[in-house]
């Protein structure tokens, strides 16, 4: 049974962020925790990689997250630290529709305590299209959520990195960033997409707070054996027996548990209880 306490009771900690995510953070911070966020200004967080590619993303997303939250405890001088970080494309399990994968890392100097979490979410507008005018986008335009939902153009064919206009979120706006951009391609045509930054994107600030639920329900669980926050779920172990032959099968069988600070590990049944494997997943039924 999962025990709730308050080890981060009237405690700061910094916010590695330049887009405003304190918006969907703080709640689940201070609601689950207790604890407040400061947000350092200036804080260039985009040196670690932009979604136009001006700076490669060098490393995982988690690694990337924990660098991040390194950097606002660094610019704070607090012992806590929380950040996240955001990937879009192809859903890992269903490619052929988009996902919104969002890391979100919490981390205490003190106790020497690490704590992630990763979301994968088909709530999201990520997406493209080419355009030599308007006229090109009006069928896509309300997939994106626009105008709420900025934008970005670019010339088609540029590198990463090349001209852009950012943040676009009018009708006029877009108009002439595709003209002008369009104008810089050898092709004659541009490039739009999806602004995924989160102050320009209500979608993704919404996946972001989900995220920051789990992760400070997470941290507001004890280790069973030495009482440290961020008790949760780290591993998954696959070998769900077979229904009809009982062979192992690459579906899980059991969730690992553990403790960010300890050495305690605990194997626990699926969340959905499920104690056998279809025989589609079973190479021996279904080789």
């Amino acid at each position: 049974m999962k025990t709730t306490f308050w080890p981060y009771r009237g405690r700061q900690a910094s916010l590695a962020t330049r887009h405003g995510k304190e918006r969907a953070v703080a709640l689940p911070m201070r609601l689950e925790l207790g604890l407040a966020l400061a947000v350092p200004p200036g804080l260039d967080t985009d040196a670690l990689g932009t979604f136009c590619g001006e700076v490669a993303r060098e490393g995982s997303p988690e690694a990337v997250c924990l660098r991040k939250a390194r950097l606002g405890m660094d610019a704070t001088g607090l012992a806590l630290g929380v950040a996240n970080e955001g990937s879009f494309g192809p859903h890992p399990t269903v490619p052929f529709i988009a996902a919104d994968i969002e890391t979100m890392a919490f981390i205490d100097d003190e106790r020497g305590l690490v704590v992630t979490e990763t979301l994968v979410s088909e709530r999201t507008n990520h997406g493209h299209r080419e355009a030599r005018s308007v006229d090109d986008l009006i069928t896509w335009l309300p997939s994106t959520g626009f105008p709420s939902h900025a934008l970005i153009v670019r010339p088609k064919s540029s590198a990463p990195g090349g001209p852009a206009e950012k943040g676009i979120v009018s009708i006029e706006q877009l108009a002439a960033a595709i003209e002008q951009m369009a104008g810089l391609s050898p092709d004659a045509v541009a490039w739009v997409q999806t602004d995924m930054r989160a102050h320009l994107n209500p979608t993704r600030m919404a996946v972001i707070q989900q995220l920051a639920f789990r992760l400070a329900r997470r941290v507001a669980s004890s280790c069973p054996a030495c009482a440290a926050p961020g008790w949760g779920r780290i591993a998954t172990t696959k070998g769900l027996p077979c229904e009809l032959c009982d062979e192992p099968t690459s579906m899980i069988r059991f969730e690992v548990f553990g403790c960010g600070v300890c050495a305690h590990r605990e194997d626990r049944p699926r969340s959905d209880l499920r104690q056998k494997a279809l025989p589609q997943y079973c190479p021996a039924c279904n080789p």
